[in-house]
C-alpha cells in the first residue's frame, strides 16, 4: 500500500508546470469528448416528446369539454320541446336583429322637372305622371279619381261627420306651466336657437305655434308685447331682462284675455276618416289599389297605413306650411309601430314615408298647395321668416312659395316625405317637403289624404307586421270580425 501510494505522489510530482490534474468526470461530462453532442440530442428529443404529449392532451381535453356541452344543450332542447314550440321568440334577445332585410322600396324617378312618364292604374287607360318637382320629388297626376269616385268620397265624409281639424285654445296652461320645471335662463337659453343673447321675433313665433298651435304673425307679437310691456326698449328684441318679467302663461293668459279668431289658428278646416280595407265602401277600396300601383309599394305597407283623410275647407280656411312627417332619433319612435317598438320613448311622430293628395273638387279661388322651398339649393329653416315676410304663412305669402299647385277636380299629387337611405329602405327626412294649404279666397276646398306609414327603422317595420299578421289571424281563428274604428283609431296623428 505504501508503495503503491509513494508511486503516485511522484507521478504528481513529475506533471509539467500549469498542467494541473483535473478530477475524474464521467466521459460524457468531458468538455473534449465526442459524445456529448449525441447527449444532448438526446436529451432534446425527450423534452420535444414530452411537449407534443402535453398538447395533444390538451387538445383532446377540449374536445372532450366542447363535446359534452353540446350534449347537455341537445338533451334540454329534447326535455322542453313544448316551451320552444309555444315561444320562439324567448330563443333571441329582441334587441338583435330578427329579420332580413328582403324587402326593398321602390322609389319612382322624377328624371327633370316637367318629365312626363305613362302609368297603368287601372285596366285599359294609361294615366301621365308628370314631375313638378326635383327636392321633394313630387309627381302630379291628372285624372287620377273619376267623377263618381270624387263624389262618393265627399259623401261618405258628410255622412260620417267631420270634426274640427284643430281646436281653439284651451285653459290648463298654468298647470302646464308648473310641470315645466325650468327656470327663466334655461328656458331663454332654449328659445334664444342663434345664441345671441336676445330672442328675436321668428323664435318666439316658432315656439308659440309648435307648443300652442297658434299661428301668430310679427305684428300680433308686437302687440302681446305693448299689452304685456314686456318690450320695453320697443326694438321688437326681449333680453334676459325683459323675459324675466314674464310668467311662463303669459302669452296663453293674454291670448285668453283677447279671444283668438280661427284664422289665428295653425290650420282652419274639419276632417274626418275614411277605412278602406275589408268591408269598406267600393270606391274606397278601388283608389288605394290604385295608390298601391302608383307607388308600386308591397300591398301590405299600403293596408297597414293610415286610413283615408277628407279635409273641408270653408272660404278663408288654411293650413300652414308644415312636414307630414317628423325626423325620427333614436330616443324618437313612429306613431304606428309604437307597440312593435317594445321600448319607452318619450317622443313620438307620424312616419309617413309618402303622401298622395288627392283634389275631390276645383275650387273657384285660392286653396292651391304651396311648397315654399321646392327645389331650392339650400335648406334653412330660420330664413322662412326673415323682414316680417313669413314664407311658411299660407295665408298672407303664399305667392311666394317656390311651387303652388291648383287645386282641379280628379288630380293627385303625390311626394316623398324622406329620401333613400341609399340601400332600399327608408333614409333622412326630406325637409323640402314643407308644404302648407293656401287661404281659400272664394268658395269651398275638398282634398283627400292618403299616407304611407313606414318606419326608418327595418326591423320595427318588419315587427310590426307580424303582430299584426298573428292578431289578424287569430281573430280570424275565433271568427271575429276586426272594428275598422278601432283598428285605426291609434294610428294616426295630424300634423
Amino acid at each position: 500500500m505504501s508503495d503503491n501510494q509513494e508511486t503516485s505522489d511522484a507521478d504528481e510530482d513529475t506533471t509539467p508546470a500549469g498542467s494541473a490534474t483535473l478530477p475524474l468526470r464521467p466521459p460524457c461530462d468531458r468538455l473534449p469528448c465526442h459524445k456529448s453532442s449525441v447527449c444532448s440530442r438526446s436529451y432534446f428529443v425527450v423534452v420535444m416528446v414530452f411537449f407534443h404529449v402535453y398538447i395533444i392532451n390538451v387538445i383532446l381535453l377540449l374536445f372532450y369539454v366542447h363535446y359534452n356541452s353540446g350534449q347537455e344543450d341537445a338533451s334540454r332542447s329534447r326535455d322542453a320541446p313544448s316551451s320552444n314550440h309555444q315561444r320562439p321568440e324567448s330563443r333571441r334577445p329582441p334587441s338583435k336583429p330578427e329579420f332580413l332585410r328582403d324587402v326593398s322600396l321602390t322609389r319612382l324617378e322624377g328624371i327633370r322637372v316637367g318629365h312626363v312618364q305613362k302609368v297603368s292604374l287601372v285596366p285599359g287607360k294609361v294615366h301621365e305622371m308628370r314631375t313638378l318637382s326635383m327636392k321633394p320629388l313630387l309627381f302630379e297626376i291628372p285624372g287620377f279619381l273619376s267623377e263618381d269616385e270624387c263624389r262618393v268620397v265627399m259623401q261618405l265624409a258628410q255622412l260620417k261627420g267631420l270634426i274640427e281639424s284643430q281646436l281653439m285654445v284651451q285653459d290648463g296652461q298654468e298647470e302646464l306651466a308648473k310641470e315645466l320645471n325650468l327656470s327663466p335662463e334655461e328656458i331663454f337659453n332654449l328659445l334664444d336657437i342663434n345664441q345671441d343673447g336676445q330672442l328675436q321675433l321668428h323664435e318666439i313665433l316658432t315656439h308659440s305655434r309648435v307648443r300652442d298651435g297658434i299661428w301668430l304673425t310679427p305684428e300680433n307679437l308686437r302687440e302681446i308685447y305693448a299689452g304685456l310691456k314686456a318690450d320695453k326698449d320697443g326694438n321688437g328684441l326681449l333680453s334676459l331682462e325683459e323675459f324675466r318679467l314674464l310668467s311662463n302663461d303669459a302669452f296663453q293668459r293674454f291670448l285668453l284675455q283677447q279671444g283668438v279668431k280661427r284664422s289665428q289658428l295653425v290650420r282652419n278646416s274639419r276632417h274626418t276618416w275614411l277605412y278602406q280595407g275589408k268591408g269598406a265602401h267600393q270606391a274606397l277600396q278601388d283608389i288605394k289599389t290604385k295608390v298601391t300601383r302608383l307607388t308600386r309599394l308591397p300591398p301590405a305597407l299600403v293596408d297597414l297605413s293610415e286610413p283615408l283623410q277628407v279635409v273641408r275647407y270653408e272660404e278663408g280656411g288654411h293650413y300652414h306650411a308644415h312636414h307630414d312627417s317628423g325626423p325620427v332619433y333614436p330616443e324618437t319612435a313612429c306613431t304606428h309601430t309604437r307597440l312593435a317598438a317594445n321600448t319607452s320613448t318619450p317622443f313620438e311622430t307620424s312616419c309617413r314615408y309618402i303622401t298622395v293628395l288627392f283634389y275631390l273638387n276645383s275650387v273657384e279661388g285660392g286653396g292651391e298647395t304651396a311648397f315654399p322651398v321646392a327645389d331650392n339649393r339650400t335648406y334653412d329653416e330660420v330664413s322662412l321668416i326673415q323682414n316680417d315676410v313669413d314664407l311658411l304663412d299660407t295665408r298672407r305669402n303664399c305667392d311666394k312659395s317656390n311651387l303652388r299647385v291648383k287645386p282641379t277636380k280628379g288630380t293627385a299629387v303625390f311626394w316623398y316625405n324622406y329620401l333613400s337611405d341609399g340601400r332600399g329602405w327608408v333614409g333622412e327626412q326630406d325637409e323640402y317637403a314643407l308644404h302648407g294649404g293656401c287661404m281659400v279666397t272664394h268658395g269651398t276646398k275638398w282634398v283627400a289624404n292618403k299616407w304611407i306609414n313606414i318606419d326608418p327603422d327595418y326591423q320595427r317595420q318588419a315587427r310590426y307586421q307580424q303582430l299584426v299578421s298573428q292578431h289578424s289571424e287569430d281573430e280570424d281563428d275565433e271568427g271575429l270580425t276586426p272594428n275598422p274604428d278601432i283598428q285605426s283609431s291609434n294610428i294616426h296623428q295630424d300634423l
